[in-house]
């Protein structure tokens, strides 16, 4: 038997060296590479054990397929498969399509798991032949989660194994149309010597499931750990591997969860999932505008709303800041939900291009309710959620805006706006602050109509940031802020 060594894995390409370097010398990423015990295989040969597992598990020899016309394929032979979850089936562009295989990542206890066996039961319950493949839970423990979940079909077949060796046998049994792997992180495959979620394990256990659901046209579902960093942990390979890959994110503290397509190569990315979580499992939320908005506060400055358009989706979301005095000398900037580059870029244009003074104040600023919010449209929102903080003044509880902001302080175009307008006004918002080439946009279109339609909210055009603040101090409402006793009061700049 050959003498272990140590290699040195790349999670990002997958190139294996035998020493450590601070940068990959095949792909250029920085700190990605993993040390790795590594055995050279017995004799029988990592190729001859890959190959003959591969063809024992597709049940089919490598040399079956035979080339096709373009012409003579018919994709209506294999229509999509509905999952059952109007929000996944919204996300993935209408169902499964089968020999696809997707990749859900997510956070620990976010609820991949729970969404996972959530589809497959109901998957189940309709009639179709599902394999539920656990590495991390036992049978009892997956009978213990499944109790709780409503409208689990009884026909679910439940396989706990870490070998995919192990699945050849049930796989040629059931000929399953689904199956769920949870997760691959803990399947290793006998023809790498190296320990369960290494590399080079994730990688050959993720080729050879991929190959076999291709091969038998089955719908392949990987649940996928996450690095500290957010990434989906395991090499960048992986993701190439895969046809889709879903993000399943969310604060555990809030009950709402998001679902969104990073890679889709049967639909679109853009569009997104919400889920709720409940004590009976993951629950689809039709009206996310709403459960955003429902804890909203509008007597206090420092909030926003903005129209944002996810995919085909509107929602409105709710944008905070909050600005005070640096204690330090040296200003604080503090963002959750937001990005940090956006957020800085948007205070450097308020202190320069508005009478906003900034330059000692700490700004903290977050989109409430945990959602992530990265439009460029959303850029109007934050500044005028910032300067109402610092200002001291609540805008009007009717009014939300959109925007985005240019270094040079001017608005420019947001995209769909009918969409955006037709959504605030259905939750009772009176004024949209717009740019102004949307709004005159929006005119020349309704005069074009030949009939000018009675829209329920008013565009309100905006050329410059200091216009909009200009508005924010004729029209928002003063707020005295609560302070101790022996804290003088500050007029606003």
């Amino acid at each position: 038997m050959a003498k272990p060594r140590t290699i040195h894995a790349c999670q990002a390409c997958g190139a294996q060296h035998s020493r450590w370097h601070g940068r990959c010398p095949d792909c250029g990423a920085w700190d990605s590479l993993v040390e790795e015990n590594f055995a050279a295989p017995r004799a029988s040969g990592a190729a001859a054990a890959r190959s003959e597992g591969l063809a024992r598990l597709a049940g089919a020899a490598a040399g079956d397929e035979k080339p096709r016309r373009l012409s003579e394929i018919d994709h209506d032979a294999s229509p999509r498969i509905a999952t059952g979850e109007p929000e996944l089936d919204r996300v993935l562009g209408g169902g499964f399509v089968p020999g696809s295989v997707v990749l859900l990542g997510g956070d620990p206890g976010i609820g991949k798991s729970t969404l996972a066996l959530q589809l497959a039961g109901r998957l189940a319950a309709g009639q179709r032949s599902v394999l539920y493949v656990s590495g991390e839970e036992s049978a009892e423990q997956i009978k213990l989660r499944a109790e709780r979940l409503p409208g689990l079909g009884p026909s679910l077949q439940v396989l706990t194994t870490t070998r995919v060796e192990s699945l050849a046998a049930p796989i040629a049994e059931l000929a399953p149309s689904v199956v769920v792997v949870d997760s691959i992180q803990t399947i290793a495959t006998d023809a790498i010597e190296s320990a369960a979620g290494s590399v080079a394990q994730v990688r050959e256990s993720a080729a050879l499931l991929s190959a076999t659901a291709k091969r038998l046209g089955a719908v392949l579902l990987l649940i996928g750990h996450v690095t500290k960093d957010g990434q989906l942990a395991g090499p960048r390979v992986l993701e190439h591997l895969v046809d889709v890959v879903l993000t399943f994110e969310g604060d555990r503290a809030h009950a709402f969860r998001l679902l969104r397509a990073v890679k889709n190569r049967f639909g679109s990315t853009q569009e997104i999932g919400v889920f709720q979580m409940a004590a009976h499992g993951l629950e689809p939320v039709a009206n996310p505008s709403e459960l955003f908005l429902e804890e909203r506060s509008t007597r206090a400055p420092g909030s926003c709303v903005v129209p944002l358009l996810e995919g085909t989706r509107p929602m409105l979301v709710e944008l905070q800041a909050l600005v005070a005095p640096a204690p330090y000398g040296t200003p604080r900037r503090t963002t959750l939900g937001l990005e940090d580059a956006r957020v800085a870029l948007l205070l450097a244009v308020l202190d320069r291009r508005s009478p906003v003074d900034l330059l000692s104040q700490d700004v903290y600023a977050k989109a409430a309710g945990g959602v992530r919010v990265a439009e460029p449209a959303a850029d109007l929102a934050i500044a005028l959620a910032i300067a109402s903080s610092r200002l001291e003044l609540a805008l009007p509880p009717d009014t939300a805006a959109m925007g985005e902001l240019g270094l040079g302080g001017e608005l420019r175009r947001v995209s769909r706006v009918d969409v955006r307008v037709a959504e605030a006004a259905r939750l009772g918002f009176r004024r949209v602050l717009v740019p102004a080439v949307c709004e005159r946009e929006w005119r020349s279109r309704e005069s074009g109509a030949g009939s000018r339609s009675k829209s329920e909210c008013e565009l309100i055009p905006i050329e410059e940031i200091a216009q909009a603040i200009d508005w924010l101090r004729d029209h928002g409402v003063r707020v005295r802020p609560a302070r101790g006793p022996d804290v003088p009061s500050k007029s606003p700049s």
